[in-house]
């Protein structure tokens, strides 16, 4: 591009010289011999300006050629910059796809190791339930033989009462028999929960007449804890009403029934509230215990009773399985209290233990002091029995030490000038 530019620069020197030396020739055309040489000058600027064109033609043909060949060239590594990069998309394809293959193959290995450790697991967990169950089977059976064989023993009794069903049903259909019951129930609990001497029977609370069945003591430290009053009560009426009406299906009737049993139970707890509630002999409320867990289903049934006898009465409602746990909650406060009293006792054993270590101590001290003089005592004797030893050796010497040995025993047994015995 350069060598054309200065081709290009010559050629238009060469015509601006021509034109140049063509007006000279045209101003000069009188003079001979300038003319002459001024022509023959404008024919060589001619041929250089012909040469320099065709230099600029060739020039401008090898450019053409150039360009061409450039073009080419530049077509050809456009085709193999497209096939490469076709090539390298083609090998970024394959190694995506070898590498999604290869993850693939690795979460299938890993599932594979997973499933295989799952199944190991599960069959390591399997031999243990199925040793426990079968450990837990054999205990199971052998308490079922057991049971069995008690039951076939008891299914003779169950005979001889069945047919006293008819005579238990009138005997429950007597008020004051079915309280009994209750009653007797409920003392069986008590007995079998509580430690002996916890509660009482039939005790007069307030000014009153009015006598609760049972009076728990609650675990406090007090001369006179507060009672826990405790009443049964067996509304069979309007249960079995509810019962019969829900076994024939009739709705107003079963729902009667429940209407009535739910006024009953709000009543008797009114009753319990009003008569064995007084603070401070007893607790701040009292319990009513219902004798068959399916009257106490049926009352827990009807929606927000229990919660209203509670809260309005202060009457708990108990049943069967229920007044177990609470009366195991207040044999927990009695251990507990034993403990605290225990603890209290060992205090003050540590605190008589530790004034008697502090004396222990003081005569220690008197002792060490005692050994200490008794040992100066005893080193003072051994000093002596050297010195009388060291006299008796000399007594064993030649006569010509005799003056030594008489001044040495002057020096033993004798008195100094302070009047003081020596040694």
């Amino acid at each position: 591009m350069s060598s054309i530019i200065v081709l290009s620069g010559i050629a238009l020197c060469a015509l601006l010289l021509g034109a140049g030396l063509t007006v000279l020739l045209r101003s000069k055309s009188g003079g001979g011999t300038d003319a002459d040489l001024l022509a023959r000058l404008y024919v060589l600027v001619e041929r250089e300006a012909a040469t320099a064109r065709s230099d600029i033609a060739a020039q401008r043909n090898s450019m053409v050629e150039m360009e061409r060949a450039m073009g080419g060239r530049i077509e050809r590594m456009r085709t193999e910059l497209a096939e490469q990069l076709g090539a390298l998309a083609g090998g970024l394809g394959r190694e995506q796809a070898e590498a999604r293959a290869a993850q693939a193959e690795a979460l299938r290995n890993l599932a594979d190791t997973s499933a295989q450790q799952l199944a190991s697991i599960r069959r390591a967990v399997t031999e243990q339930l199925h040793e426990a169950v079968e450990q837990q089977m054999q205990t199971s059976f052998q308490r079922v033989l057991e049971q069995f064989s008690a039951m076939q023993k008891a299914m003779g009794e169950v005979r001889a009462m069945t047919g006293q069903i008819g005579d238990l049903k009138r005997l429950f259909s007597n008020v004051k028999t079915r309280g009994g019951w209750g009653e007797a129930q409920l003392r069986a609990i008590l007995d079998d929960v509580l430690p002996p001497g916890t509660y009482e029977s039939n005790v007069r609370i307030g000014n009153g007449n009015d006598v609760v069945e049972f009076a728990i003591r609650m675990p406090v430290k007090s001369s006179s804890p507060p009672l826990l009053p405790v009443d049964s009560k067996f509304p069979t009426e309007a249960y079995e009403r509810l019962l019969n009406a829900a076994d024939e299906g009739d709705t107003a009737a079963e729902k009667a029934a429940r209407k009535s049993l739910e006024n009953t139970m709000r009543v008797e707890a009114r009753k319990i509230s009003s008569k064995y509630i007084h603070p401070p002999k007893t607790v701040e409320f009292a319990v009513l215990y219902l004798p068959t867990d399916g009257l106490y289903t049926e009352v827990a049934r009807m929606p927000g009773l229990i919660d209203e006898l509670g809260r309005q009465f202060r009457v708990m409602v108990m049943g069967p399985a229920l007044m177990p746990a609470m009366l195991r909650t207040i044999h927990l406060g009695y251990v507990t209290l034993a403990l605290e009293e225990r603890t209290e006792t060992i205090a003050r054993l540590l605190g008589a233990t530790r004034q008697e270590m502090i004396k222990m101590d003081g005569v220690l001290d008197k002792l060490a002091r005692n050994a200490q003089a008794m040992s100066f005592s005893i080193e003072e004797a051994r000093r002596r029995t050297r010195s009388v030893s060291r006299k008796l050796r000399e007594l064993d010497e030649p006569e010509e030490n005799a003056g030594e040995t008489e001044e040495s025993e002057i020096e033993f047994t004798g008195v100094d000038t302070n009047g003081t015995a020596s040694g």
